[in-house]
């Protein structure tokens, strides 16, 4: 018997070994089947690359990245307000799988700044023509430089009229017959007031009693002769320009604003002008007209603003910086990344407690530092996908589409 037990032990190892073999052999592979050891389902797998392509067993992608998962949640509701959309529900594990994160819509001061480039122009509400309303000569200049700068007040030049000169005489006439026609010399004063001749100078004249032969014109404001043509000796006619003033302590900023952008512009919107040539300086001003044409070559607009200028830094033709701030307003926002473009519609994901993402249709506005404003479709204090929302799109579609 001690002979025969070692070979008895070998038989039996090996009756063992075989039924282990075949036991294993016919064991149904868990790995690949439809269930798992939680008790979820299997739908079908994917690539987490291309989330619209699905396998029928686990493997790898033409990437040679491992095929997810797709489970079979079995709860949460399935419909969604947006037609081709569904709803999706995720574990936390898939969620950091595919790398989601979320952010909160909320409420914040939103404004917008548009950059653009401005040239500085005469405020035209401050330019003067200098002209005379009777013919005469010019006797002497006392303003004879193209940007000088002038007084309000300084004389500019003084003329010699035959038709002044013969008013002036009847004034004196009508002065002495006033008490029998005192309409006569209300009618000669008025005469030469509208023939810009001062009141100082009426009554020098009543004093002297002596009509003088040339009459002086002065300058009517504070300011620059931009332009000149009065020339000593030289006839004028009633209406002709002799001088152009600008009164430079007040000057427009015309800014080109690309069609693009002129949604952003309003009527007293602040705007700040910089110049390169004099760094660290600004000015500030406010949007005061806005073009109602578009130029058809560079499809701007331009748009207006005004700004003091007391000490002349700011001079016509000068190119500067502008910056106009669109009016800040409390609205709701939601972070850039949550949003995704469909092309016709703008379209966020909302994360519920349980896992579930809601298509969600919105309407944005204002574009700035990272956020839109949520003109309609949420509220302030909603947790939406910035992250992966695009792998949640995919699968959104993929199963409103199976549906």
């Amino acid at each position: 018997m001690k002979t025969k037990l070692p070979w008895i032990l070998t038989i039996l190892l090996a009756i063992t070994l075989t039924a282990a073999v075949v036991a294993h052999t016919n064991k149904k592979p868990s790995d690949t089947s439809t269930a798992t050891a939680s008790g979820k389902k299997i739908l079908y797998w994917i690539d987490a690359m291309n989330p619209t392509q699905k396998y029928n067993k686990a493997g790898k992608a033409s990437d040679g990245m491992d095929l997810v998962p797709v489970y079979d949640e079995g709860s949460g509701p399935a419909t969604s307000t947006v037609s081709g959309y569904a709803n999706v529900k995720l574990t936390s594990e898939r969620q950091q799988l595919i790398g989601v994160q979320t952010g909160m819509t909320e409420k914040r001061s939103m404004g917008r700044s548009v950059r653009t480039v401005g040239r500085v122009a005469v405020d035209e509400t401050r330019l003067y023509k200098i002209s005379t309303k009777f013919d005469g000569y010019i006797e002497k200049l006392y303003v004879n430089v193209t940007g000088q700068q002038i007084r309000k007040g300084q004389p500019l030049f003084s003329v010699y009229s035959p038709d002044l000169l013969a008013t002036q005489q009847d004034y004196l006439l009508a002065m002495r017959a006033a008490t029998q026609a005192p309409s006569l010399l209300a009618a000669a004063r008025q005469r030469l007031l509208l023939w810009d001749v001062t009141p100082a100078e009426i009554r020098q004249l009543e004093r002297t009693g002596t009509a003088r032969k040339s009459v002086t014109i002065y300058a009517p404001t504070n300011g620059y002769v931009l332009n000149k043509i009065a020339v000593e000796g030289a006839r004028v006619t009633p209406g002709e320009a002799l001088f152009d003033i600008a009164n430079l302590d007040h000057v427009w900023i015309q800014a080109d604003v690309y069609e693009s952008e002129l949604q952003f512009i309003r009527l007293g919107a602040m705007a700040t002008t910089t110049l390169s040539y004099i760094p660290g300086r600004a000015w500030t001003g406010r949007v005061t007209f806005i073009a109602p044409t578009v130029d058809p070559m560079t499809r701007t607009v331009k748009v207006r603003s005004e700004f003091d200028n007391a000490d002349g830094a700011l001079k016509p033709e000068m190119f500067g910086d502008v910056v106009i701030e669109q009016p800040a307003r409390q609205v709701v926002v939601v972070p850039e990344s949550a949003v995704l473009q469909t092309g016709t519609r703008s379209v966020v994901f909302v994360a519920k407690d349980d896992g579930t993402f809601e298509p969600r249709e919105v309407t944005v506005g204002t574009k700035s530092d990272q956020f839109y404003e949520v003109c309609s479709g949420l509220d302030a204090g909603v947790k939406v996908a910035t992250q992966a929302n695009f792998l949640i799109d995919s699968e959104s579609r993929l199963k409103a589409a199976l549906k």
